[in-house]
């Protein structure tokens, strides 16, 4: 549950939706549904495998077992990337949640009754144009996050996310249900099921492919600490597809609730990042029952949010007190406030550093091209090369455990070749070279 709450966040619920419409809706749903099974299961199976064997951080972990393996101590330098990632991600993440927050008071208020295009674009402008406003609300999620953190695996993520991720499924139903109502739903499901290649192209595979990727949080060290509290004798493969099976769900499940709405109101299915944040709330603003509905929609994002978030902390948590011989509570606080500091230069990027850009790039603009275009995809191709090439085969089908002998070699392709291919594909295109 918790590895899936990892999974399952705003990538799911307000990125996967506007890369479909983007995209075409079905054809772009065909193709990421593949990646996951071709590539995000494997590379999935290959990080928990790593952080099971090595017990610790995924830092320490990686220590250990390019020792265990004679390899270079150099492939630590996944673990300290991943933590880094993780980090530098949950510092703007925290902002972009706590939009959320702010739009769950919006809606439960009454300001998106009646609301225009025009007038949602001026709203959430106003919004994110308040520096003080972002600075309140990025504390807020920060505040919470860190005190779920600080009780702990038991106490604290695994009460969270047992609540959180139930709670996650039940919104995205009811939501779902509402959009049967508005006669558009069998559009919305022909949109995301009939597959239509019309739009798509070649940038679009890549897009999917890289959405598979991140969606399920591969390559920062949150799958891996995670990975080393997974009992022996819990398969790994069966988990690695039930996480993969609920994270993907999730994103057909929020496309089948938000396409009929948008198609309901001729709203523009590829509207982009907005699409959230200042489409939907027109959608929710002019039908009956919108305000209740909007008010559920924005704290199911929020419960995605936090869910992830509390996943791209732990790492560096549980390097501070492995390390540095700190209590839960002195890691969560340290931190926290130093995740918390660097989000106020996201929250700035948006009113008044706004025009403060380095080649034509804001502070937010930089965090996001480092971590998402770069980071996360050197460390998943180190995680497989590492996982596929240098453990031993013996380790390896030792920890993995598989009944199947065809299973096991399928793998085996799949994390020496597959994967490190494809994910270089992504990273190349990302940096302008393919």
């Amino acid at each position: 549950m918790a590895a899936t709450g990892a999974a399952v966040g705003l990538g799911n619920i307000w990125k996967f939706p506007y890369l479909t419409g983007i995209h075409g809706g079905s054809a772009f749903v065909l193709v990421y549904i593949l990646c996951v099974a071709a590539l995000g299961i494997p590379m999935m199976m290959a990080e928990v495998m790593l952080g099971r064997r090595g017990r610790q951080t995924p830092i320490n972990s990686m220590r250990t077992l390019a020792a265990e393996n004679n390899a270079s101590q150099g492939w630590q330098l996944i673990g300290w990337a991943g933590t880094l990632a993780g980090m530098l991600i949950l510092s703007y993440y925290s902002v972009i949640g706590g939009w959320t927050i702010g739009y769950i008071v919006h809606s439960a208020t009454g300001s998106f009754s009646g609301l225009s295009g025009d007038g949602a674009s001026t709203l959430f402008g106003e919004f994110v144009g308040n520096p003080w406003i972002q600075v309140t609300w990025h504390t807020l999620f920060m505040i919470i996050t860190m005190y779920i953190v600080a009780r702990g695996v038991q106490s604290g993520l695994e009460k969270a996310v047992v609540f959180l991720m139930p709670a996650l499924f039940v919104l995205l139903l009811i939501l779902v249900g509402y959009a049967m109502t508005t006669g558009y739903f069998m559009k919305g499901l022909t949109f995301l099921f009939t597959p239509d290649f019309s739009h798509f192209s070649g940038t679009s595979m890549l897009t999917a492919m890289g959405q598979a990727f991140f969606s399920l949080s591969l390559g920062m060290g949150t799958i891996m600490i995670y990975g080393s509290y997974v009992p022996k004798g819990t398969s790994i493969a069966s988990t690695s597809i039930m996480i993969a099976v609920a994270d993907t769900g999730v994103a057909l499940i929020a496309g089948m609730a938000i396409f009929p709405i948008v198609f309901a109101n001729a709203l523009e299915p590829g509207a982009g990042p907005s699409l959230i944040f200042e489409t939907i709330p027109v959608a929710f603003g002019n039908m009956s029952g919108g305000m209740l509905f909007g008010t559920l929609f924005f704290v199911l994002l929020l419960v995605a949010a936090w869910t992830s978030s509390i996943s791209l902390i732990e790492p560096a948590v549980t390097l501070m007190i492995e390390n540095f011989n700190m209590t839960r509570k002195q890691a969560a606080v340290w931190t926290g406030l130093a995740t918390w500091l660097l989000g106020f230069g996201t929250a700035f990027s948006f009113n008044i550093w706004s025009e403060v850009k380095v080649f034509d790039m804001t502070f937010f603009d930089h965090l996001d091209f480092l971590t998402s275009n770069l980071m996360l995809p050197l460390g998943g191709i180190s995680i497989a090369i590492f996982a596929g090439w240098l453990m031993t085969k013996e380790t390896s089908k030792a920890e993995l455990d598989m009944n199947s002998e065809v299973g096991y070699s399928i793998w085996q392709v799949l994390i020496r070749y597959i994967a490190p291919i494809a994910v270089s594909i992504v990273l190349l295109h990302a940096i302008g070279i393919f």
